[in-house]
């Protein structure tokens, strides 16, 4: 997980009825894009004044390119991003999520689901973005950002040609973008402590059940296993059994 950095979220009282919704996606990406594939000026003004949280979090922790706020940085990361390599990926990420209505209304669905579920868990600010095959998912205080250079398709030609296995790729897939944000931010929200974390055994079971309150969010499958599975049977057999408990069990 990267360093804190400050966004505050105001989150509504669950009982107040609301159409809007839940979490926004800032596509990030595409302002990005642009000045990356182009050289665009005014873009990469746009990135600092519009997204200046995401575009240190991107050059400073991602890229690790130096510090956001050097004169050279423009040139430094529009130079990064000139190998072939990365212009494929920013051409076809462009191409492939021209429109994300559908990620949109599945993440506002889950992290509504998460509120009703998790009242004290805030509300993230979620955001795409291009990373250079560097993490999916990035989790700061209560920002999220999604790289969707990580998620085109089990079969993209790049993910066979730098080794990623199938089991990896099988992940690297658009239905898995979600499921990849509520379990990030949540095992962000709900950390182990640094003793636990030593110990194999509760860092499974400690996934097991962030991935069985995945699936309640979700409404869906997405995960199953034995450690899943033991979640659930701790929820069937004490009904009183909240799910904040069940994420803080053992602590």
């Amino acid at each position: 997980m990267l360093a804190c950095i400050g966004c505050q979220w105001q989150m509504r009282p669950s009982a107040e009825p609301t159409s809007e919704p839940c979490v926004t996606l800032e596509r990030y990406d595409q302002v990005e894009g642009l000045f990356l594939a182009t050289g665009d000026i005014a873009a990469f003004g746009r990135m600092n004044t519009d997204y200046p949280i995401q575009t240190r979090t991107l050059v400073e922790d991602v890229l690790q390119l130096g510090p956001a706020g050097e004169p050279q940085m423009k040139s430094k990361l529009y130079d990064f991003f000139q190998d072939s390599t990365l212009q494929c990926l920013l051409a076809d990420v462009e191409r492939v999520y021209s429109s994300m209505d559908d990620i949109d209304a599945e993440l506002n669905a889950a992290f509504s689901a998460l509120h009703e579920m998790l009242p004290s868990l805030r509300m993230p600010s979620v955001y795409t973005q291009v990373s250079s095959l560097d993490q999916s998912v990035i989790v700061s205080d209560t920002l999220l950002g999604i790289s969707l250079d990580k998620y085109l398709g089990s079969d993209y030609p790049l993910y066979l040609k730098y080794g990623y296995t199938e089991q990896q790729r099988a992940m690297m897939t658009r239905d898995f973008i979600v499921p990849d944000c509520v379990s990030f931010y949540l095992l962000s929200s709900y950390p182990l402590s640094a003793e636990r974390e030593q110990v194999v055994s509760e860092r499974h079971r400690h996934m097991g059940r962030i991935q069985y309150v995945v699936n309640r969010a979700l409404g869906r499958e997405v995960f199953d296993n034995e450690f899943v599975q033991a979640a659930r049977h701790a929820v069937q057999k004490n009904s009183n059994l909240s799910m904040e408990q069940l994420l803080l069990a053992g602590e």
